[in-house]
């Protein structure tokens, strides 16, 4: 299976969205742990290491975002080597750019491909960027 043995965090608050992403990632063979709260505390994140791949939702609630988000994780050490990948349904001309200079390794626009998005997910894992809108 084309992701047998990934790990994966996902901070997202739609549980729409949560189901699709997460019976797509399994479905392929990936461990998929879900920040059900969406907060995305780094001491939960650090809790689930090993992690091969952060999913991140830029629009959360409880007065947060995604940036925000992304900017505690790649402050703790032990999580600054994990590629985190922005899953959003922001505007890609505003929101892109955003990510691209703090320092995401990726961007995908919501809603995700069936078919591709598990491709992304593992082309994010071996190390390449994937910048994708729909």
């Amino acid at each position: 299976m084309l992701l047998d043995g990934k790990r994966i965090y996902m901070v997202e608050d739609n549980e729409d969205n949560i189901f699709v992403v997460l019976s797509l990632l399994r479905h392929h063979g990936a461990s998929v742990q879900i920040d059900w709260w969406a907060k995305g505390e780094a001491h939960r994140v650090i809790k689930a290491l090993p992690l091969d791949l952060i999913i991140l939702d830029l629009m959360l609630p409880h007065d947060r975002s995604g940036y925000d988000v992304f900017e505690e994780i790649r402050a703790v050490p032990e999580l600054q080597h994990v590629p985190v990948v922005a899953v959003s349904a922001s505007d890609p001309s505003i929101a892109m750019p955003i990510a691209i200079t703090m320092g995401f390794n990726g961007y995908i626009s919501k809603p995700v491909g069936f078919d591709l998005f598990p491709k992304q997910i593992a082309s994010l894992i071996a190390g390449e960027a994937v910048w994708y809108t729909v």
